[in-house]
């Protein structure tokens, strides 16, 4: 058991340095948006200082993955999220991702007229929204455009925006809100 256990913290400093280069930060930047200092960050990745539970916690935190992929532990249970949809306006949001952080996935369907309220709003973060069925108008600042099926649109929902449902018929959309500003990475062919 202690075997399986050492290698397991063995390889979370590797893994911190991984993701650390991944998102083209330098240690400085991580110890300031972490309150870790720099050189426990740096002895971390090196191997010279075993992770404690609550540093593995920030870390995972500010790189914004589960702890399991820090740990590298198989993940358990059911893969599949089973989420209720809420309603609101006559909109339905379907949740597609369990975790609150990060980049969150959502099915959109709105009953015929309806929309997201009476007014645009602005907030932090990033939308990403892809029309399955139907229309969808989207009020971004001063402008207003009609999506129709196959269609994406993304922006930044601090500048204040509404969407609603202009047809007669239902309209399905997917959507990635990024809370903090998160931009979604879609691969694209070249």
């Amino acid at each position: 058991m202690t075997d399986a256990i050492d290698s397991l913290l063995d390889a979370v400093g590797p893994r911190l340095r991984a993701l650390r280069l991944h998102a083209k930060a330098t240690i400085a930047q991580l110890s300031a948006s972490t309150g870790i200092s720099a050189s426990t960050l740096s002895r971390l990745e090196s191997g010279r200082r075993r992770p404690t539970l609550e540093l593995v916690l920030r870390l995972a935190l500010a790189h914004r993955v589960p702890l399991e992929e820090l740990l590298g532990s198989a993940p358990t249970g059911d893969p599949r999220v089973r989420a209720s949809a809420r309603r609101l306006r006559g909109v339905s949001y379907l949740p597609l991702t369990r975790s609150p952080a990060g980049i969150q996935a959502y099915k959109l369907s709105f009953a015929a007229g309806t929309s997201t309220g009476p007014d645009p709003i602005a907030h932090e973060g990033y939308d990403w929204l892809y029309v399955v069925t139907g229309h969808l108008r989207l009020v971004i600042g001063a402008r207003d455009v009609v999506l129709t099926a196959g269609e994406v649109a993304e922006f930044d929902t601090r500048v204040p925006h509404w969407f609603g449902n202009p047809g007669p018929t239902a309209t399905e959309a997917l959507g990635l809100f990024g809370p903090q500003g998160e931009r979604a990475h879609v691969p694209t062919r070249p």
